[in-house]
């Protein structure tokens, strides 16, 4: 990968700020025209929008069964970089090396993502305390406790911290104060759900040893 590569808008600091996250999927598209994106390539690309925008890839596959533990290990890596206070992303070889399709990418940012149009609609910058260097650190230990209850199992305990962790991690992406603290709510809420579901699991399986035992 050539170390020099920027997004189109590199000369001009504020438009790539206020660029949506649909239009840097785009432009990362055009400097990597292969079938696969590292997420290494990613991370260089996106500078400091990095650790945002690379949640959220991480946390869309993650609502799907069987997967979320495959992608909440590096989730757990780059929450634990955030959390201590990095402003990019340094990612070990085993997740550097890590690909995502091109098609699923422009699916995320095209226009048949519906969804990304409607939430680019309210989301813009806004400054505020969860935008700011402690508000990241937040962000970040969040993701690491999302991540941990993607990683174990339990019914019913991926979705809501994914989802959580999704609009949290937009909020990131766009520098939005308003939609990283609404994320950041919805993420401890749904963390605290699957929690408590872990926890019952887990009386309940002991109860039922104890009568079998």
């Amino acid at each position: 990968m050539d170390g020099n590569i920027q997004p189109a808008d590199a000369h001009d600091p504020k438009a790539a700020e206020a660029a949506p996250i649909s239009r840097i999927i785009q432009e990362v598209v055009a400097r990597f025209p292969g079938e696969r994106i590292s997420l290494g390539d990613m991370a260089e690309v996106f500078g400091d929008r990095a650790f945002g925008l690379l949640i959220l890839l991480l946390c869309l596959p993650s609502l799907l069964p069987g997967m979320a533990s495959v992608f909440g290990i590096p989730m757990l890596v780059l929450g634990v970089q955030m959390g201590m206070g990095r402003r990019t992303p340094k990612l070990p070889a085993f997740i550097a090396r890590q690909t995502i399709k091109q098609s699923d990418l422009l699916k995320l940012g095209g226009n048949d993502s519906k969804w990304l149009k409607r939430v680019e609609q309210y989301v813009k910058p806004r400054p505020g305390w969860f935008v700011s260097p402690v508000g990241d650190r937040i962000v970040g230990w969040l993701t690491v406790y999302s991540s941990l209850m993607l990683i174990l199992p339990g019914p019913g305990t991926n979705g809501p911290p994914a989802f959580g962790n999704m609009i949290m991690a937009l909020g990131v992406v766009e520098s939005d104060n308003r939609v990283t603290g609404w994320g950041a709510l919805i993420c401890l809420l749904g963390c605290l759900f699957a929690t408590g579901v872990l926890v019952a699991l887990g009386w309940f399986a002991i109860t039922a040893a104890g009568w079998v035992f």
